[in-house]
């Protein structure tokens, strides 16, 4: 993660409030307030490299005087912060998210300035110290097991370079890449660092993977044909295993995860056997639960992902790839239609309630 920061804990403090005025019974100004907003081309690194002390103090209320006995407010401080984050207090408990390019929020408030109320003495700002937690913002997120082929998938459908090897864990911070439709639509696609299991109690990557998980529209869970093996001390899973366990870290770290449309990618069809692999593996998807007597208790999840397509790829032949793009875009369109849909009539609703 050196050059990629998904949390970033900050010091934010409000202005004081300026000095009332007894003799005239003036108002001193209230402090200047901290707001977070939301801006695009924005990151967390930046930030760190602007401000490298990570504190944040509005400006003080101007005091009350003869010539002003209403003094004014203190200069607010603005922080830019990337689209996709949570605001986090130091407990862990979220207090506030930023989603959209101009969404603001209140972070410390200034102190009131004096007044008869507070015997013409200033109040202090609101300190405290805050998490900037950040969830990637994108249409698709890649899902899979290490070495299942999820960078060198990014690289051909988008122009996104990510590092890619023949071994597990080559990548060990989230990847943004854009595919290019001819009639310039674009599909924004993050590939995540590769799952292991017991992921959702934080092993490996764990909550560093999961977290970006919630924000993307749709999941594309990158399956090796082969099946999947971390190391020689770990147990071989085939395929159908590996989609079963994917399924269970996600379902175990957030329930909701398992309800996002998915698709499925059955990658490396170049390699020998790999046809009979994927009839096998087909029969199986067709009907799960009858082949869940073959498996461990713990690694049969509570709902199975519903595929709305299981398309075959190879990443090193190219076989599968513009199919692969044409699905990704098709899904994403219905389920863009099917909210639209949803918001007209929730609209038509309110008005007829209101008539």
């Amino acid at each position: 993660y050196s050059n990629f920061i998904d949390d970033l804990r900050v010091y934010v403090r409000g202005g004081t409030g300026g000095m009332g005025y007894p003799n005239l019974g003036g108002e001193g100004g209230r402090g200047g307030d901290v707001w977070f907003v939301a801006r695009e081309r924005t990151t967390l690194k930046s930030i760190r490299e602007k401000y490298p002390q990570k504190r944040f103090v509005a400006g003080t209320g101007a005091n009350s005087s003869v010539k002003a006995l209403k003094g004014e407010k203190g200069k607010d401080c603005e922080v830019h912060v990337p689209l996709g984050i949570s605001v986090l207090d130091d407990d862990g408990k979220q207090i506030g998210e930023l989603n959209a390019a101009g969404e603001r929020f209140l972070v410390a408030r200034g102190g009131l300035g004096g007044s008869l109320a507070t015997n013409f003495l200033p109040c202090k700002g609101q300190r405290r110290t805050v998490h900037l937690d950040l969830k990637l913002i994108a249409d698709v997120g890649l899902v899979g097991f290490p070495n299942a082929g999820k960078s060198s998938l990014l690289s051909k459908i988008s122009h996104a370079k990510p590092e890619i090897a023949n071994y597990a864990f080559t990548t060990i911070q989230p990847e943004l890449g854009k595919i290019m439709y001819a009639d310039y639509k674009q599909i924004s696609v993050a590939d995540l660092p590769g799952l292991i299991e017991g992921a959702h109690a934080n092993k490996g990557m764990g909550h560093k993977f999961l977290k970006h998980v919630e924000r993307t529209k749709q999941l594309l869970l990158v399956v090796d044909i082969s099946g999947f093996q971390l190391s020689m001390k770990t147990q071989f899973r085939t395929a159908f295993e590996t989609i079963l366990l994917l399924t269970k870290e996600l379902e175990l770290y957030k329930e909701e995860l398992v309800t996002k449309p998915a698709l499925l990618a059955i990658n490396k069809m170049d390699l020998p056997c790999a046809k009979d692999n994927l009839d096998e593996l087909m029969t199986k998807l067709g009907n799960p639960q009858e082949f869940f007597h073959l498996l461990e208790e713990e690694m049969i999840p509570e709902n199975t992902l519903e595929f709305r397509e299981v398309i075959p790829i190879s990443t090193y032949t190219g076989e599968g790839i513009e199919e692969l793009k044409t699905c990704l875009r098709k899904s994403i369109d219905e389920q863009a239609e099917q909210m639209n849909e949803e918001y007209r009539k929730k609209k038509l609703l309110l008005l007829q309630t209101s008539k």
